[in-house]
């Protein structure tokens, strides 16, 4: 069985404060966009993972698609071993939610495939052992999430009407050093009112917190949110924490940008 895990982008990111678990309060919108993984699994005798695509670092048995059978054996016994064909496509270290993604779905396919009968809201405890946004992938719809990012309340901002440019400049951001630049403060503004504006007032309210630090030790990638701007981006921002922007542009607008040999875009029409 096959499924296709896609990406996120975060409209808007604010850091509230730092909360006794060590994790922070966030408030931020996310929402999904077509830039695709391919997940396959097959019935094995033993569990493995194979990836292919972008190169994956580390221990295959922190791969959150292994995390996700893992956690998902412990419930259901019965559940068989697996082998996993991963192939990422989504870059890393990105602010896309990949691996989130690649988790959540993971969740999803052996629910399907093993017929588990696990409904969404358990799912989506599930998805939160994994990781703060590993809960959005199982909702997969724009949302306002809170709380660690884990508390999603449906939202509907208008974008039929326009196309998206990502651009990822192979810069891994780390997320524990970006949570590090930040000086939580409460939140300056109310994102689920600022998305129900017209986009082209976006631009000076609609603030991601991490974008200023990071372009700051990164200048290079200030210079990919002007370049956007200067192509005719109505709005442009940074991602997550980082390192991929993304322009909305009008409906089949895109420009052809050129950008380094080393960066990577997605043209989203």
């Amino acid at each position: 069985m096959i499924n296709f895990p896609n990406c996120k982008i975060n409209l808007g990111l604010q850091v509230l404060g730092k909360r006794p678990d060590g994790y922070h309060d966030l408030c931020t919108i996310f929402y999904p966009l077509p830039v695709r993984d391919v997940l396959e699994v097959l019935s094995a005798t033993e569990t493995n993972l194979a990836v292919t695509g972008i190169p994956v670092d580390g221990d295959p048995e922190k791969n959150l698609c292994v995390k996700a059978w893992q956690l998902l054996k412990q419930h259901h016994p019965e559940l068989s071993p697996v082998s996993i064909g991963l192939h990422k496509n989504i870059p890393m270290g990105a602010g896309l939610g990949g691996g989130s993604a690649d988790g959540a779905f993971m969740l999803q396919l052996l629910n399907k495939k093993y017929q588990l009968g696990i409904a969404e809201e358990k799912l989506m405890e599930y998805a939160l052992q994994l990781g703060s946004d590993c809960p959005f992938f199982i909702v997969n719809k724009p949302c306002l999430a809170t709380g660690r990012g884990e508390k999603l309340t449906p939202v509907s901002p208008d974008l039929k009407n326009y196309s998206f440019l990502l651009v990822h400049p192979g810069i891994h951001v780390n997320t524990g050093w970006a949570f590090s630049q930040i000086k939580p403060a409460a939140a300056s503004a109310d994102l689920a009112s600022i998305i129900q504006q017209p986009v082209e007032q976006w631009r000076h309210t609609l603030v991601n917190d991490f974008e200023a630090p990071v372009c700051n030790h990164y200048p290079e990638m200030q210079a990919i949110k002007d370049k956007l701007y200067n192509a005719g981006a109505i709005y442009a921002s940074m991602t997550g924490s980082g390192s991929c922007f993304f322009g909305i542009f009008p409906k089949k607008q895109l420009p052809a940008i050129d950008w380094p040999a080393t960066y990577r875009q997605f043209l989203l029409p």
